[in-house]
Parts: structure tokens; sequence; C-alpha cells
């Protein structure tokens, strides 16, 4: 049992779904140091334990570029099929013992090209490992379903290029499309061309936006990106001014862009250990008490929760929603109800995202 539990319920047996969860930040520290010694590359700390600690300290700085550089390590480890193809095995693994029954895992293939593997070859051992993982969890009883968001590196320039091979792929594993790493100064409008071609090939977007900068950013993801989902997205509370505030009531007034957000349903893939961790949510506050999730929630924006790295953050999506439970007194339907947004944003059919709503409601209400 973890030790997190919402009304007398384990939170980690509770129905999940993750929407945003970085594929070369939820390494298992083992894992690390074995395939290290493979390649010969040096690490802080050669004990497990050592190292998860050194990669939590290390993501505690308070600031985005700091935080990414952590990503240097896991990602060296990561440029080989079979690095890849054990990375997302245990990474589905892990997923399915968190209680998740869908997840979307968010990688950037330009990234792992080191050691002379393809854009295709790359995404192709990712594949092989979830697929592994699947039919692993499925020998068990369990079953989980899970798709792959290929990423672009925002700072660089193969956006055309990554679209391109997410689509080679639409009908392998990939699910949607993404672009990550250093979003200020790197908007989204960029990539456009990108965009505009997985825009006419019908091929969905979320956005990393709201996290290292405010609403331009958010505005651009949403016109330039055409984005169904913001990656983080937290910063949209910038665009919420809050007029009257007592104990049984707050009176606000929405910015153009959060009410488009708000009453278009656009998901917030909000990751609250990762938004502390990188400073995301400074002009708020420096604990979770602080963070604008919970009042975003109760305004009836579409919240979903997720961990953005599990291995830097040092965190699991049931200690996410456990630590909401503990600084906002979420309760089970609170729960239910992010977890219900994050099913019914997912990059699948709606047959698939329905079928989730009807597994998400028995299992809550099996465990009330």
């Amino acid at each position: 049992m973890s030790r997190y539990e919402v009304d007398g319920v384990d939170i980690q047996t509770l129905p999940k779904v993750s929407l945003h969860d970085h594929l070369d930040g939820g390494l298992r520290p083992q894992t690390i140091i074995e395939l290290a010694e493979e390649i010969g590359l040096e690490l802080p700390s050669t004990d497990a334990a050592g190292l998860g600690d050194w990669f939590a300290a290390q993501s505690e700085s308070g600031s985005l570029p700091e935080y990414l550089q952590t990503f240097d390590i896991t990602t060296a480890v990561m440029q080989t099929e079979h690095g890849l193809h054990r990375v997302a095995k245990e990474f589905v693994l892990d997923l399915a013992e968190d209680g998740v029954i869908y997840g979307e895992i968010r990688w950037a293939p330009e990234q792992h090209l080191q050691r002379g593997l393809t854009l295709d070859q790359a995404v192709e051992a990712v594949q092989a490992g979830i697929e592994e993982a699947i039919d692993l969890v499925a020998t068990h009883g369990g079953r989980i379903r899970i798709g792959q968001l290929v990423s672009a590196m925002r700072h660089l320039d193969r956006g055309d290029e990554i679209a391109e091979l997410a689509l080679r792929h639409r009908d392998t594993g990939a699910v949607g499309f993404d672009i990550a790493g250093p979003e200020d100064g790197f908007p989204a409008s960029r990539m456009r061309s990108a965009f505009d071609l997985l825009a006419k090939a019908h091929f969905p977007a979320t956005v990393h936006a709201g996290e290292g900068a405010g609403i331009d950013s958010i505005a651009d993801a949403l016109f330039s990106g055409r984005a169904l989902r913001l990656g983080h997205g937290t910063r949209i509370a910038e665009d919420i001014v809050i007029e009257e505030e007592s104990e049984d009531a707050i009176v606000v007034r929405l910015g153009e862009i959060a009410e488009w957000v708000k009453d278009r349903e656009i998901a917030l893939e909000v990751s609250p250990s990762s938004n502390l961790q990188t400073g995301t949510i400074a002009q708020w506050g420096s604990t979770l008490a602080d963070h604008p999730i919970d009042l975003l929630h109760q305004l009836g924006f579409c919240v979903t929760v997720n961990t953005d790295n599990r291995l830097q953050s040092r965190t699991t999506l049931t200690r996410e929603l456990g630590l909401l439970v503990e600084a906002f007194d979420w309760d089970l339907d609170d729960l239910e109800q992010v977890t219900q947004n994050a099913a019914a944003s997912a990059f699948c059919t709606i047959e698939e995202r329905d079928e989730l709503a009807d597994q998400i409601s028995d299992g809550f209400d099996d465990l009330r």
C-alpha cells in the first residue's frame, strides 16, 4: 500500500491517465547505472539510491534551464536500440504499477541519434519496448494502453522533419506531436510550418506552454501550434484576476486567453512537483499550497495531473495526486474529475475515450 490515501482509499489502486510524462525523465536509477557501464559513461554515483538523490538535488534549482541539464545523463544512455527498448519497457511497467490504464509517453527522437540510430529506428525501438511491456502487463491480468508523443526540440530547427516522422508512425504507435525544451524565447511560431503540416494531416498536437513563459507563449501555442492541450499551462493563471475573495467564495475575471482555454476545455497538463522545481509558480509562492492548480480546478478548467519527470521529481502519479489531497483537501470526487478530464483529452478515438471514462467511473465506484 502506498502512503497516499483519499477518503480511506489507497490512491495507488485508483485508475489513472498519464498525459505528460517524459521518457528521458522516467528512468530507473539502477538502469542508468547498468546502461552507463555498457558505454563507459561516468556518473555522479554508481549506487542507485545515491544516483536518485543526485537527480533529485539537481532538479531543485528553481530554474527550468538548469533542471533540463539533468537530461544530459539520461539521454546519454538512450542512444542504442537496446537502451531505448529497455527504458521504454520499464517505463510502461512502472506506469502500470502506479495504476495507470492509459498513458502517453513523450520524447524527442532527435536527441537519440549519437550512436548511429536513424529517427525511424529510434521510434521503432521505443515502440518495441512499449509493446513488450503491454504484453507483460497482460500476462499478469492487467491492461494498459500506451501511445507515443513525438517531440521536436523547440530551440533546434528540425520541426518539419520531426512532424513528418510522427506522421510516418501514426499507425504504429505515434498518437500526437509536441514541442519541448526551453520555452522562453522559442515560441511555437518558430515551427509554424510543422504545425501547418500536422493540421493538414489531421494529427493532434500538444504544446509545452505556460511553464517557462507566460500568456504570450500560451496564446502562440494555441494560434501557431493549434494546441489541443497545453503542456503544463500553469501560467494561464496570469490571465485571471481575483476581484473578491472570502472564506466562502471567490469572484474572478478571466482574460481572453483564459476564457478561451476554459470554454473550449483545452486540457492543462499540470505537473505540480515539477512546477515547484522549475520555478513555474514562483510569482504565487514557493510551496504546493501556493500552486494555482486548485483555483483552476475550482473554476472549471480542464485540469489534468501529471508527473512530467518521475526521476527528477522523485515522484509518481499516485504521489502527485496524494500531495494535492494533502495541500487542498481534495477528495475522491476531485481525483475522479481530473482523471476524467485526462481521459477526455487523450489522443485516441472517441470510442476509446468513452471506454476509458467507463473504466475510471467503475474503478472509482468500486473503491468508494
